[in-house]
């Protein structure tokens, strides 16, 4: 019988572990395609923020105090928005079309939401209606600024 770390147990680790076999594909497919710096920049640091969103996880799940632990799960959505601010950047710059990456977004929609519950769960000082902000399901050319705006007004 197989011993498992804690962080192992966890749905939003394994759906990491799904992100990063996704990601690498796809970042296979992107070096192959194209040869160009700025590309290259973007997709190293989706590969390390999908990294970084992994570890922070694991790391965060081993410690005992709560506000650390809720610290690093923030750490880890902080990673999982970037990764899906790098696809973003793909598309913007014609490298990918959204439907190449919609499986990773919905997979960092997912890992993003699941964080949050558990950034909530061990940080009693955190309200859910800061995270509100983080995850829409509206599509993005549907959202205006001034709406941004009105919602961080709201906030302060």
């Amino acid at each position: 019988m197989r011993t498992y770390f804690d962080h192992e147990k966890l749905d939003v680790y394994q759906l990491e572990l799904r992100f990063i076999t996704w990601v690498t594909a796809l970042l296979a497919k992107i070096k192959q395609r194209i040869r160009d710096a700025r590309i290259a920049e973007v997709s190293d640091q989706l590969d390390r923020a999908s990294l970084s969103a992994l570890l922070n996880t694991a790391e965060g799940n081993g410690r005992r105090h709560r506000r650390t632990r809720a610290k690093f799960f923030d750490d880890a959505r902080g990673s999982a928005t970037e990764c899906a601010a790098c696809l973003d950047a793909l598309v913007a710059k014609g490298v990918c079309s959204g439907a190449e990456i919609d499986e990773g977004e919905q997979l960092l929609l997912r890992i993003a939401s699941t964080l949050t519950k558990l950034i909530e769960r061990f940080d009693f000082s955190s309200s859910s209606s800061s995270w509100s902000s983080i995850i829409r399901e509206e599509p993005h050319n549907e959202r205006h600024e001034d709406e941004y705006e009105h919602e961080n007004a709201d906030e302060q």
